[in-house]
């Protein structure tokens, strides 16, 4: 299922998060306002870019907060990201709210928001893990191009209840572990609803791969 996300800060984390996110078909949107960097972001055609303060009720309003699922808030300035986080709340229910903060914080803010992110210790990739929430997952120390992924696989999707050989992946995909990592994948491995699975996945592919995996 995609999800609406919004982004406050398209600086070096919020770009790349918006990349990583983009690259697992979710609907993402920026709000940054750096004429430059926003145009950066327009050109890289990976997400919806607004110029504007995201700590401005109507600039939240106007980026879909009240139809988004997470709202993520990763700009360089620690107070700024809790203050766009805690007026998330306050302006629409059930959202999931992820701060970017400036240091290891040992469940300091915990009660303020759902997640924290530091990023000058973890990348892009783990910030796209905590606002993703869990249905698909980088594991942030590889590197290279190749995504290596743990999926959790969606009731209904096309390949759910399927083996790996009944599914046709695309050329540049290998799923790795069975069901929850306990063994290796073999051809008669079924993809079960509600199980995970680590796969190497190729950039170009990625898409084709989480529908066939999430629907």
């Amino acid at each position: 299922m995609t999800r609406d996300i919004i982004i406050a800060g398209g600086g070096r984390v919020g770009f790349q998060t918006a990349e990583v996110l983009a690259n697992r078909d979710e609907n993402v949107t920026v709000i940054e306002q750096d004429e430059d960097r926003v145009e950066a972001i327009a050109d890289a055609w990976i997400a919806t870019v607004i110029q504007g303060d995201a700590s401005d009720p109507d600039i939240l309003e106007q980026a879909g907060i009240g139809d988004a699922d997470t709202v993520a808030a990763l700009t360089e300035l620690t107070g700024l990201n809790l203050a766009v986080c805690l007026l998330a709340t306050r302006l629409t229910d059930d959202i999931r709210t992820v701060a970017r903060v400036d240091r290891e914080t040992n469940g300091t803010y915990d009660r303020f928001v759902d997640a924290v992110v530091y990023p000058e210790a973890a990348g892009a990739r783990a910030a796209a893990n905590k606002t993703a929430e869990g249905t698909v997952q980088s594991l942030p120390s590889v590197t290279g191009d190749v995504e290596i992924l743990e999926i959790s696989v969606a009731e209904g999707a096309p390949a759910a209840g399927r083996t790996l050989a009944e599914i046709s992946f695309p050329a540049g995909t290998l799923v790795i572990s069975g069901e929850d990592g306990n063994r290796i994948s073999k051809p008669d491995t079924a993809l079960t609803p509600g199980s995970r699975y680590v796969v190497a996945v190729e950039p170009e592919v990625v898409d084709e791969v989480l529908r066939l995996m999430r629907g």
